[in-house]
């Protein structure tokens, strides 16, 4: 049966370079995994996004959906997404046998940092600059963000290397979902 892996965690935190490193590590042991990025998917379901409460629930709760769906499918699926609501990610947890939360661990000024350097792209640029605007809507600095009770993994992007985080979490996976 196939299974969904919601990678979660500030912006810049480095979800998305994790991901496709856990998705090749994967890959090279025969399990293939479709990632779901939301700043990708975001741009097909608000073209300009506003960043509310209300606009977050419904792209949230689609994310978890089109999740859903593949798992169905016999499709494995990595979530690369902030979620910075428990509720999201519990939603999706309620819809998904086969779910684990994966939080990438980095403190918000590691983050800055990196978001500045990245070169994502799908990803919106800037955002810690913008955090300062009037209604800007930034995870861990003028929006709440809700670190994960009880994940399943869990790796310190800011003292682990790349590789050491997409190994850890490559294990856990076929541990927690009985992988070869």
């Amino acid at each position: 049966m196939a299974w969904v892996m919601w990678f979660t965690g500030l912006p810049g935190c480095g979800k998305t370079t994790i991901a496709n490193r856990v998705k090749t590590k994967l890959s090279e042991k025969g399990t293939y995994a479709k990632i779901l990025q939301l700043d990708e998917i975001r741009r097909a379901i608000t073209p300009e996004p506003k960043y509310t409460e209300e606009e977050r629930d419904i792209v949230y709760a689609s994310l978890a959906y089109m999740a859903k769906l593949l798992a169905e499918e016999g499709i494995n699926v990595i979530i690369d997404a902030t979620a910075n609501r428990r509720r999201y990610r519990d939603l999706a947890r309620s819809l998904i046998p086969n779910f684990a939360e994966v939080f990438i661990r980095a403190p918000l000024e590691v983050c800055m940092e990196r978001e500045e350097k990245r070169k994502a792209k799908f990803s919106p640029k800037d955002i810690y600059k913008k955090a300062t605007a009037k209604n800007a809507a930034v995870p861990g600095v003028n929006v709440p963000y809700e670190e994960p009770q009880s994940p399943e993994i869990e790796v310190d992007a800011a003292r682990m290397s790349l590789e050491e985080s997409a190994r850890h979490i490559a294990d856990r996976v076929s541990d927690i979902f009985g992988l070869n």
